[in-house]
């Protein structure tokens, strides 16, 4: 792994939904301007765990988050940190691409707008074009920037959230499944977007594509859950070295496909 200063670390995560103990004792360093890809059967936590590193979890009645997820050096659970500031710097795009029922130009520009943007329209539209430019979308929607959102396809919609979610500068953009609702094509449009992405942000995907975690990431944890079903980590490591020579034999048997 590289010497420079991680973008986040996990030091010892429990997360409780009521009595149940959902993730179990998480520790993981996730580094600056890579994927990282988390794998593991369903039910193991990989969302969750997801979820806990821009406080999203927050809006889940009866979540209890244990330990801390280590973003600039400040632990983001501290009672001083703003949970909305949080999820500014570290975005997050959905399975199900969500965009508001507003024109592909007003999806991109409401992020920026409620973070307090206070320029012209002429500055506002350069955002906007920069982002969509950043999600390899301008191009196919520069000539109806205010036709709705919902016009477009699956693929073009999930290329929006990302529009959206980078528009406001983040520093970590999250992805839960962000292909798994779309063709074959319109993924591999996603994934080669995230490889771009990735010179400038830092990239965290859940995904339940073995091949798209081996194609795409730099790094990979796999998770699986224990006899009272808590998701845990088993192991981490780069990406090649996971899906060629796990250290763990559960690795090897969910990569294999012999259990999960």
């Amino acid at each position: 792994m590289s010497d420079a200063a991680p973008a986040l670390e996990i030091r010892n995560l429990n997360v409780y939904y009521g009595d149940f103990h959902a993730v179990r004792d998480v520790s993981l360093t996730f580094p600056r301007n890579k994927i990282t890809a988390i794998i593991g059967p369903s039910g193991c936590g990989k969302s969750t765990v997801l979820r806990s590193i821009n406080r999203m979890n927050d809006l889940i009645p009866n979540v209890r988050i244990e330990g801390q997820v280590l973003f600039e050096g400040k632990n983001i659970y501290d009672p001083d940190v703003d949970p909305v500031e949080v999820r500014r710097r570290i975005g997050m795009v959905f399975q199900k691409p969500n965009p508001f029922p507003k024109s592909i130009y007003e999806n991109v520009a409401w992020g920026v707008r409620i973070n307090g943007f206070r320029g012209s329209k002429a500055e506002l539209d350069a955002l906007v074009e920069e982002a969509l430019r950043g999600a390899a979308l301008w191009d196919e929607v520069k000539d109806k920037l205010h036709q709705s959102g919902l016009s477009l396809s699956g693929g073009q919609q999930q290329r929006l959230c990302i529009a959206r979610a980078i528009a406001v500068r983040p520093e970590i953009i999250l992805m839960d499944e962000p292909a798994s609702a779309l063709d074959p094509i319109a993924t591999l449009r996603i994934e080669d977007l995230m490889r771009d992405l990735a010179r400038e942000y830092t990239i965290i995907v859940v995904t339940h594509n073995m091949q798209q975690a081996a194609r795409v990431s730099d790094y990979t944890a796999f998770f699986s859950t224990d006899e009272t079903r808590t998701g845990h980590l088993v192991e981490f490591g780069p990406t090649e070295q996971i899906f060629t020579n796990p250290k763990d034999p559960r690795t090897e048997a969910y990569i294999t496909g012999r259990f999960g």
